[in-house]
């Protein structure tokens, strides 16, 4: 149970990542998510049935997230639509293209398909259980996403990019396009996205056009969630701290499942409970109560 609720915050972890460099670092509120989540897994599932190696397949599905987040910045740069909207149109495109990339199917089984799961269950059954072998496959996962995005975020793009979110007339003044910036920001977020849909289609074993029904939401509680934990400015605690965060938030909505109907929840309450949490994140931040607790326990 514990490393199941572990698990699959790491895995939903990378697409809060995502999430994180759109809505805190460009500034940019992107609604491509609940489209290019769910395009990651069916790019994926798609590979492994048509029998490609399963690096190929996570290869396409980065390359298809990258490419959905350039729409909708090229539409926001070219066609002045504000980023909202421009999300909104993708995210509406992308639902028929999942489903004609799943074969005009609304889900794929992988049930029968070999792929990352399945393979590592093999190779580390005789000295792992399931849970742990998955366990440390994603921990070293997304301990690789936040490596190299940190890297990235202390070369000159990256740190261009992160001024970009906070003062545009800045970056401009420096030469820099920000036309190109969103686009390469955009990008990066939504391949990240892709990603994350990638593992969750071999971790459920299935594919599905709804899976990212609300995923943009989820991931902005994962963020919110994991700013109330940790304080920082330094790249690598901001992270860390959205990783943290998904699985904070993971471990409550597996309590508002399985212990929920003790006050009469039902799984039909979860989306309440995400938009209660954001509430209370948001609040948190803005009556700064950490930093009072603090303060009284230094009394």
């Amino acid at each position: 149970m514990i490393e199941g609720i572990f698990v699959e915050g790491l895995i939903y972890g990378i697409m809060a990542l995502g999430v994180f460099i759109t809505f805190r670092v460009l500034d940019f509120p992107d609604l491509t998510v609940d489209g290019s989540f769910p395009l990651g897994a069916a790019v994926m599932a798609t590979s492994l049935v048509a029998g490609a190696p399963i690096w190929v397949g996570l290869v396409l599905a980065v390359i298809a997230g990258g490419l959905a987040g350039t729409v909708t910045a090229v539409i926001h740069n070219e066609l002045k639509v504000p980023s909202l909207l421009a999300g909104i149109l993708t995210m509406t495109m992308l639902y028929s293209i999942n489903i004609r990339v799943l074969g005009n199917k609304a889900n794929v089984s992988l049930l029968k398909e070999r792929h990352l799961i399945n393979a590592l269950l093999e190779r580390t059954e005789t000295f792992m259980s399931s849970g742990a072998a998955q366990l440390v496959l994603f921990g070293l996962v997304a301990l690789l996403a936040v490596v190299l995005l940190n890297m990235f975020f202390h070369t000159d793009l990256g740190l261009t990019l992160g001024a970009l979110g906070g003062n545009e007339r800045m970056v401009v003044a420096q030469g820099s396009n920000p036309k190109v910036l969103k686009i390469v920001g955009v990008g990066l977020s939504n391949a990240l996205v892709a990603t994350s849909g990638a593992f969750t289609a071999q971790y459920q074993g299935f594919a599905d056009a709804g899976l990212g029904t609300g995923m943009v939401v989820s991931g902005l509680a994962m963020v919110m969630i994991g700013e109330f934990l940790v304080r920082s400015n330094k790249i690598h605690w901001l992270l860390i701290r959205v990783i943290a965060g998904a699985v904070v938030y993971k471990a409550i909505m597996f309590g508002g499942r399985y212990y929920g109907y003790m006050i009469r929840l039902t799984p039909n309450d979860l989306r309440l409970i995400t938009g209660l949490l954001i509430i209370a994140s948001l609040i948190a931040t803005k009556t700064d109560l950490i930093g009072r607790w603090k303060k009284r326990r230094a009394r």
